[in-house]
């Protein structure tokens, strides 16, 4: 019987070649940030920001972040990853993110905008998603939208002579309407239900916190006549 020799030390050689990749697994992939200084990470992830490609903007500035956290663009990198984050619908970590630099950088020129991205992603103003869904904002769970007002009030109150102070405004005053709304629908609900302590403590809300909305007069009309019902004369 003829054995090639040549076949079976071909066939050896494949077979430790392919046990080599199953011990030291697959090669991994090539990673463009490696060599490249903070600053070269940040103007690409602004190249691909400027472009929506939020993918890789974000895979950019994580790594900036993790690998730079003492550098004096570690703020800027935050702020960008925030931002990042946020129009990737990733709220939960550009919140994080915010928090972390209102939390590490007290003083920094910058702040107004991280109070003002934390409320904006917080508004969650989702547009295209709402009118598909026919969801109106005041529909929302109302906690979130209290949160969008609080960061707005404090930028606001913090920061009053900011760039981004007007807009902040602007959504504060929406943000005040469509809360008093949503309560106001509930203490509606509650009026029909017969429940009206329940009723009394929504309307009242609204008068004690939001009392430049345009819902006041209703908020008011809904407190006396819950007290009426609930036979209370002196308001």
């Amino acid at each position: 019987m003829n054995i090639n020799i040549s076949s079976i030390l071909t066939s050896l050689l494949l077979s430790l070649i392919l046990s080599g990749c199953f011990i030291f697994g697959e090669p991994t992939e090539f990673d463009e940030t490696l060599g490249r200084t903070d600053a070269e990470i940040v103007r690409a992830a602004e190249v691909f920001s400027a472009n929506k490609d939020w993918v890789r903007t974000i895979e950019y500035l994580e790594k900036a972040e993790k690998r730079f956290p003492n550098s004096r663009l570690a703020p800027q990198i935050k702020l960008n990853l925030a931002y990042a984050y946020k129009n990737f619908y990733r709220d939960e970590e550009a919140l994080a993110m915010l928090d972390k630099f209102i939390r590490i950088y007290p003083n920094h020129p910058a702040l107004d905008y991280a109070y003002y991205l934390k409320g904006v992603v917080l508004f969650v103003d989702r547009g295209i998603i709402d009118e598909i869904t026919m969801q109106d904002i005041s529909d929302r769970d109302v906690s979130q939208l209290e949160g969008a007002f609080q960061a707005l009030k404090q930028m606001v109150r913090l920061f009053p002579e900011s760039g981004y102070a007007e807009d902040a405004a602007n959504r504060m005053t929406y943000l005040m309407n469509k809360i008093s709304e949503r309560e106001l629908h509930v203490a509606r609900y509650y009026m029909r239900r017969e429940a009206y302590i329940g009723a009394l403590n929504r309307a009242k809300y609204v008068l004690e916190n939001y009392p430049q909305s345009v819902h006041q007069e209703e908020a008011l009309v809904i407190t006396i006549s819950a007290y009426n019902k609930l036979g209370i004369k002196d308001l």
